[in-house]
């Protein structure tokens, strides 16, 4: 929640259109992140697991600062359409938020593996 507040303020407090730009990029790494991911299923590969992990947490904060900004940008155009914006900003927090849970996860059955192996040695 906290990562979330900061991009939207960072968002909120920075110059008008600013992160605007980011849309075409980020749906580019979303794209090739797809197609890693589809490729993945059939080498099973860790290392891109956890490249496509990592990559796809960094692209849902780039959308948060993005969803944030065309919602500023369209309220002041004139279109007010609240629950949307907020439907694109919880999206972004629940992608953000599984995200982080599979890392600390994956992070606590690693540590529980080491532990294991020590006690058997």
């Amino acid at each position: 929640l906290a990562i979330f507040a900061c991009l939207s303020a960072c968002a909120i407090f920075s110059r008008r259109r600013e992160w605007l730009y980011l849309g075409s990029i980020l749906s580019s790494v979303m794209l090739y992140m797809a197609l890693v991911n589809l490729g993945n299923i059939f080498f099973r590969s860790n290392l891109v697991f956890n490249l496509n992990l990592y990559g796809l947490l960094l692209v849902f904060m780039g959308y948060v600062l993005l969803d944030t900004q065309v919602a500023i940008e369209s309220f002041y155009s004139g279109y007010r359409d609240p629950i949307k914006a907020a439907g694109e900003l919880y999206t972004d927090l629940v992608a953000i938020f599984v995200r982080i849970l599979v890392i600390l996860m994956r992070n606590s059955e690693e540590r529980r593996k080491d532990g294991d192996r020590r006690r058997r040695r």
